[in-house]
């Protein structure tokens, strides 16, 4: 089949058939902050374009937002739990390291048939899971396959370090992916990459078997995400409008021809960057992180859902879907809306 006259060769087109997301009802203010560490208002919107950000309490854990956007994105997709085949999670704040969170989202919306897995790809880990969930699709593998992406971050952001605690929210967004009849539908392109040589300017140094949990690393505060925020947000900006070009090449079109562009919504200066290098126009870009802040493997899934049940992308719409995140990890989608 054709596509502004390139050939893609897979078997099997592949659409977005639901939506959903959740995220916790406690709302965290620039204002609150204030009263917390040594910042203001003005500063972190200025530098970031947060206002607030959605805070999970002590009881809650990933799998408990996780499970109600999926329920959410199955109900859309018109589909029983039965019918799913797969199902890929991504974070970094799992409920526990084992069993997997994805094992504990399938018992609990009653997905039996499903093979399940979680991933960790920090705020790439939605964009990871669909490019996994497309590939099976489109070679016959499975037929429904549900992608999750889904962080509690609160619960490792240390709230003594004013240049971190400003930035990460909590949430979970999912979709259900199914084969399409039509070639001219759904997922167009997709593009991953990674460079492992910078994880250390993103990451959380205690919890694992390197650095297993003690006294010691508790009193350190090493169990908290830590960041090289100056050089992040360097990588970020080359990283994400890279991703975007390339899944604009890969299906052939221009970044002239994309209806919305859908960006991990990381910091407002680098998705501003990354449109200006795609040359999508700002009215064109769909911007929540004055609500939600950086909810990692979140934010992609939470502002589709958003943009699908707003009426902000219509049948036919050409969406463009780019994160970045710890690892290093980036990745893109390139979309034609369908519902």
């Amino acid at each position: 089949m054709k596509i502004s006259g390139k050939i893609r060769k897979i078997p099997r087109s592949v659409l977005i058939a639901g939506t959903g997301h959740c995220v916790p009802e406690k709302i965290l203010t620039n204002a609150d902050l204030e009263k917390i560490v040594d910042t203001t208002d003005e500063w972190i919107t200025t530098r970031t374009g947060i206002k607030e950000r959605h805070i999970a309490d002590e009881n809650t854990a990933s799998s408990d937002l996780a499970i109600q956007a999926a329920k959410q994105a199955i109900e859309m997709a018109g589909i029983s739990p039965l019918d799913i085949d797969k199902i890929i999670l991504g974070t970094i704040t799992p409920d526990m390291f084992f069993p997997s969170t994805a094992c504990i989202v399938q018992a609990q919306i009653g997905a039996k048939n499903a093979m399940v897995m979680d991933i960790s790809a920090a705020c790439s880990g939605f964009l990871y899971g669909l490019d996994l969930a497309y590939s099976q699709i489109a070679l016959g593998m499975n037929d429904v396959i549900l992608v999750i992406g889904v962080e509690i971050l609160t619960k490792i952001t240390d709230f003594t370090d004013r240049n971190t605690c400003v930035l990460f929210g909590d949430g979970a967004g999912a979709v259900i992916l199914m084969p399409s009849d039509n070639d001219d539908e759904g997922i167009l392109a997709t593009y991953g990459k990674s460079d492992g040589t910078l994880g250390e300017l993103l990451y959380m140094p205690a919890g694992g078997s390197r650095m297993p949990a003690t006294i010691e690393t508790v009193e350190k505060r090493l169990h908290y995400l830590k960041m090289a925020g100056r050089d992040v947000f360097k990588y970020a900006v080359k990283a994400m409008s890279d991703a975007a070009l390339k899944a604009l090449e890969k299906a052939g079109v221009s970044g002239e021809e994309v209806d919305l562009l859908i960006s991990h919504q990381a910091n407002i200066r680098i998705i501003e960057s990354t449109a200006k290098r795609a040359k999508i126009p700002m009215e064109k870009v769909f911007i929540n992180i004055h609500k939600y802040g950086n909810t990692s493997s979140a934010s992609i899934p939470i502002a589709l859902n958003e943009a699908v049940r707003s009426g902000r992308i219509k049948k036919g719409d050409l969406v463009l879907l780019v994160a970045f995140g710890g690892g290093f990890t980036w990745g893109s989608a390139l979309i034609r809306w369908t519902k």
